[in-house]
């Protein structure tokens, strides 16, 4: 007979506060400050759900229910005394607070009920209690328990008109009905089914096991829904990412109610949902570990281990939770609101230095500003898809901005080769750059279809791709200075440029062309992947194609410029913006080993400029710095040798 009398207002008061102020062994038993916090969701849970029952139009349709409801606010306020401090304490009473003054005020149901839920969703952050099961409940358990403990009196469909209805004072409620369901959440009914009903046939079945209690809730929460309902919400979770932006995990399906998910979605879009995933919840559990839910999971997890002193969990997990929870929504984010996306990488970046640092208070500051920036990012990503002029001007401004430092790097190399006089080696660069864009395909092909490439594996490879780079060309434009500086270049191309080529040589050649074109290739891949979820295929072919076409005007205009240009003025010029183009990857390098976390992270005030590889760290910009330096002391050098030869 399990939940028979669940909802009847003459009972209900006596089995709160039995709750409330259960003796020290039971408290104790149930995990202390965790049950406390427990019971007052309970209570602002009651008074949400059961209000509309006491009140209508400003006037009292039922005195006892609306002493129940008095009763219940000034009980919650006084439970939530006896918790604990934390950050949102103060917030949550002003909650508790207002709401009690709604219900003397006889204020509408729908108030009420915002005002509750609104002080549990912060109660549910400030003391993180179990809402959700560990493993995805099995329908088929729940619906075995239903019909050995339950069906007697709620009826076989939930209609309560089992065999024992009729002799039960009170009644047993209909599950089947749709006022109520919309109303209450699955979390509710395990918790009535966990603790019982004092002074009604609804006993504690806390002898059932966790996993068999949550069973049961999802069962019973999904009787007053039919197979066309969960059919439509099967569909609105495919296509709707407002669907999986409200429900990103286990807890969320167990906490949110029809009708809180209906200020989200339209009404009968919550009900199909709500109905689509109580019957099927393994599809939120799927999809739960990723994105900015798994972000705030290790974030939480990471503060609780610095709390406790535990200094290298939380540094991995900080890292965690940037590399495995938004590092892979970055594309979609970039293409949809870049500003906020740089908010989050300098605040992520924040926390991992104060982790670094050991300061718990810092790290406390900075994951509070963190979860108000992942509130931000999942509105933005629960909006509907993202119109096709966005995606096309993301597709246009991903590859530009990737494939012009290759261009300039493959560019000056073709160049140069030309003014040397030698075709043949331009072979060694064709065939380097060629191969990149092979690579860049089968990346393509590896991502979407065999594998997924993680986090760490993207930093790494851009950064290391980056700093090779860097030293490569830092090498190449001292070189091509000092042959300007010294004013030899003439003797030089026709003493050794054109001698005969060596192995070497031409695969330093084929290596600078492929990690330069690969680096950009393999970060365009996994951004074009991510735009191409919106499913705008149109607009993302045409980004594409304008950037390739401007990419190639580009080019044009370069080869014409060098072909033009003085040797000599060819040589300083080209030097100038290697030894550039050097000190920007060096920027682009640290931070990407940064965000993969080899390198250590100290914030400072400075610009974040990506273009130019300007990250506010002061690792980023020590490293750019030292290649400045080496690129002015050296050029100064060489200008000095050369006009001393002169």
């Amino acid at each position: 007979m399990i939940l028979a009398g669940f909802g009847v207002k003459a009972v209900r008061v006596l089995a709160c506060l039995m709750m409330v102020f259960a003796g020290a062994s039971a408290y104790a038993q149930s995990g202390g400050q965790g049950a406390d916090a427990r019971q007052l969701w309970q209570l602002l849970d009651y008074v949400a759900v059961d209000y509309s029952g006491a009140v209508q139009g400003g006037e009292v349709i039922s005195e006892g229910e609306y002493s129940e409801m008095l009763e219940f606010t000034q009980t919650a306020a006084a439970r939530l005394q006896a918790l604990p401090p934390t950050e949102s304490k103060d917030e949550i009473a002003s909650l508790v607070q207002n709401l009690g003054q709604a219900v003397r005020d006889k204020a509408d149901a729908a108030q009420v009920a915002e005002i509750a839920h609104q002080a549990n969703a912060l109660l549910l952050k400030a003391y993180p209690m179990p809402v959700a099961p560990d493993h995805v409940p099995d329908l088929q358990v729940g619906a075995r328990l239903y019909a050995t403990h339950c069906a007697s009196c709620h009826g076989v469909g939930g209609d309560a008109d089992g065999i024992a209805a009729a002799g039960l004072d009170p009644a047993p409620i209909a599950f089947t009905d749709a006022d109520r369901a919309a109303s209450r959440s699955v979390l509710a009914l395990y918790q009535v089914i966990s603790q019982g009903v004092e002074g009604t046939s609804m006993a504690s079945f806390a002898a059932l096991s966790d996993d068999e209690r949550w069973a049961l809730a999802f069962f019973a929460g999904g009787m007053a829904y039919d197979d066309a309902m969960r059919e439509r919400g099967r569909d609105i979770w495919n296509n709707d990412p407002k669907a999986k932006a409200l429900y990103q995990d286990l807890a969320a399906v167990a906490t949110t109610s029809q009708a809180e998910a209906a200020r989200t979605l339209d009404a009968d879009a919550a009900r199909d949902l709500t109905a689509f995933l109580r019957a099927e919840p393994a599809v939120v559990a799927a999809a739960e570990q990723s994105g900015v839910s798994l972000a705030r999971q290790r974030l939480a997890e990471s503060l609780a281990a610095l709390r406790a002193g535990e200094h290298a969990a939380a540094s991995s997990l900080a890292l965690s939770a940037y590399l495995d929870g938004f590092e892979p929504i970055e594309p979609m984010l970039r293409a949809r609101n870049a500003s906020l996306l740089t908010e989050v990488e300098d605040a992520m970046l924040a926390y991992r230095s104060a982790v670094g640092s050991r300061d718990v208070a810092a790290a406390e500051q900075v994951a509070g500003r963190l979860d108000g920036l992942f509130a931000r990012v999942d509105g933005e990503m629960g909006q509907s898809q993202a119109a096709p002029l966005t995606t096309f001007l993301g597709a246009l401004t991903i590859l530009l901005r990737e494939g012009l430092e290759a261009l300039l790097i493959v560019i000056g190399i073709i160049a140069f080769l030309k003014k040397a006089e030698r075709p043949d080696a331009l072979k060694a660069v064709h065939a380097g750059w060629v191969l990149a864009l092979v690579a860049g395909a089968l990346t393509w092909v590896a991502a979407t279809y065999l594998v997924t490439i993680s986090g760490a594996s993207r930093e790494l490879t851009e950064g290391l791709g980056s700093l090779l780079a860097a030293v490569v060309l830092l090498g190449v434009g001292l070189w091509m200075h000092q042959k300007s500086a010294a004013g030899r270049w003439q003797e030089y191309l026709h003493r050794k440029v054109s001698g005969a080529m060596s192995h070497r040589s031409a695969w330093g050649l084929f290596a600078l062309a492929f990690i330069a074109v690969y680096r950009e290739v393999f970060e365009t891949v996994l951004f074009y992947s991510a735009l191409a979820t919106d499913g705008n295929g149109g607009a993302l072919l045409a980004g594409f194609a304008v950037a390739v076409a401007l990419l190639a005007i580009v080019a044009w205009i370069l080869l014409r410029t060098s072909a033009r240009m003085p040797i000599g003025k060819f040589f300083s010029l080209t030097s100038i913006l290697v030894a550039l183009l050097a000190i920007v990857l060096a920027g682009k390098g640290v931070s990407a080993l940064q965000e993969a976390g080899w390198i250590d992270v100290l914030p400072v005030a400075a610009p974040r400029i990506e273009i130019l590889g300007v990250y506010p760290t002061l690792q980023t910009l020590a490293a750019q710095a030292i290649v400045l330096a080496i690129i002015v002391v050296c050029f100064a050098l060489q200008r000095r040798k050369g006009a001393g030869r002169a």
